[in-house]
């Protein structure tokens, strides 16, 4: 039972985090005001169920979402949004050549604001979780390039910010030795056919 709730509560914290996207997405695009796309967000009036299709059966059936974790929405929204302006900054200065600034798409940049404000501002939540949680967002969205630039400008940022955290967060790897010398092989990961 225990697990299972602790299963229920991080769905809703991915969900919540998928929601506060949309919603710094909607803001742009719409230029609503930020307490109306919370509010719509939270009613259920945006995001609260989806189309789902059949395509064999040529079907369409409207689910409900999982529910939002209204806080941790509420402070990634607001936060995110009132954090913009520095947002931008980082991920402007986080980029590596090929990717412009201010040439990213809506989505992919509202996944880095979110993933930067946590990391920045949300010192509960270990970053490593943070980092898998936003990379698996951008996943979902496009393909491997902007999900693995999401992942390196948010490990960056992390090992910047938290750097106790990130080298705590990642087990040590045994050293591998030679069989029957004893000494250390070169190769870490023990899968050298000479041994």
């Amino acid at each position: 039972m225990i697990e299972k709730q602790k299963s229920n509560s991080a769905l809703r914290r991915g969900a919540s985090r998928l929601a506060a996207v949309q919603a710094l997405y909607q803001m742009d695009m719409s230029g609503n005001r930020i307490d109306d796309v919370v509010k719509d967000f939270l009613s259920g009036a945006i995001g609260g169920e989806v189309i789902e299709e059949d395509l064999d059966l040529e079907t369409e059936e409207v689910v409900p979402l999982i529910e939002l974790n209204a806080e941790m929405f509420s402070v990634l929204v607001r936060g995110a949004a009132a954090m913009r302006d520095r947002l931008d900054e980082v991920i402007a200065k986080s980029l590596s050549s090929g990717w412009e600034a201010d040439r990213l798409e809506p989505i992919l940049r509202n996944i880095l604001r979110c993933g930067i404000y946590e990391l920045l501002e949300r010192e509960e939540v270990p970053p490593r979780v943070a980092i898998s949680e936003y990379v698996g967002m951008a996943r979902a969205f496009y393909d491997a390039p902007e999900a693995g630039m999401v992942n390196a400008v948010l490990d960056r940022l992390a090992r910047e910010v938290r750097p106790d955290q990130m080298d705590a967060a990642r087990p040590a790897r045994p050293m591998q030795t030679k069989p029957g010398t004893g000494k250390p092989s070169p190769n870490r990961g023990g899968n050298d056919p000479a041994g």
